[in-house]
């Protein structure tokens, strides 16, 4: 009799308690099943964290920054493909984002009398990207934006004998599109290097013209010219970041 009422009592008291409780508390094997429980949660928990190997996968950029894009040649380099450039130190394009994208062009018109004129016009235009979590690695995206902008040169509307080439030594991927336009009834004679440095991309378009009564340029001279201008711009873009890393890391003044 002692033994029923003292159930009774337990069971009075757990129902008087709320639904949550009572099976937390009450159930005969809950300790056993909490446990159980518990250590089903601690390792499902465990096993959604993201691993260390798919952090580390995804590498930081090579290149912080990009350089001046009116600095990336030197003066003489300037004097060669442009002669008589209106502004030899170029005219920086407009950017709100200069640490991702910028660019700067050139133009000049060299006058030889009854000779005629030379016209040339050079432009450099950069992009660059960083490692992202759901965009992929910085090489990538850079490396995806390369193939974008190889093909729009390809596109280039009323390109007339066009060619494209891999242009090797130019960073890690380089290719060259030649072709011509006519303008005016002037035949425009048009190179365009696509080139991609680690995570920094970038364009090197170089076109010159014969105007009154002048020869018509050398296509493959410009193509020289033209590669030989982006090997320099990737020296620009390692030496600037280069600087960068060396002032971060110099001591800060007291």
């Amino acid at each position: 009799m002692h033994r029923s009422a003292s159930r009774l009592t337990r069971v009075l008291a757990c129902a008087a308690v709320p639904v949550i409780l009572a099976v937390a508390g009450c159930s005969s094997d809950s300790g056993k099943g909490s446990d159980k429980d518990s250590g089903k949660k601690s390792g499902s928990s465990a096993s959604a964290k993201p691993s260390g190997k798919s952090s580390a996968a995804l590498e930081k950029a090579t290149y912080a920054a990009l350089p001046d894009p009116c600095k990336v040649l030197q003066t003489a380099t300037i004097d060669t493909l442009v002669p008589e450039a209106k502004d030899k130190n170029g005219a920086a394009a407009k950017s709100n984002d200069l640490a991702n994208r910028s660019g700067c062009s050139w133009n000049g018109l060299d006058e030889d009398g009854l000779k005629g004129s030379q016209y040339r016009w050079l432009s450099a235009s950069f992009w660059r990207y960083d490692s992202h979590a759901s965009l992929g690695s910085a090489d990538k995206r850079a490396e995806e934006n390369y193939n974008k902008q190889v093909e729009l040169a390809k596109a280039t509307q009323g390109a007339q004998d066009l060619k494209a080439e891999p242009a090797g030594g130019i960073g890690e991927q380089g290719t060259s599109v030649v072709y011509s336009v006519k303008k005016d009834n002037v035949d425009h004679f048009n190179t365009t290097i696509v080139a991609r440095t680690h995570n920094v991309v970038f364009t090197l378009d170089y076109n010159g013209a014969g105007l009154e009564g002048a020869g018509a340029p050398d296509q493959a001279k410009l193509l020289q010219d033209a590669i030989a201008a982006a090997k320099e711009i990737v020296a620009s873009v390692d030496a600037a970041n280069q600087q960068q890393g060396q002032q971060s890391q110099s001591p800060q003044p007291q």
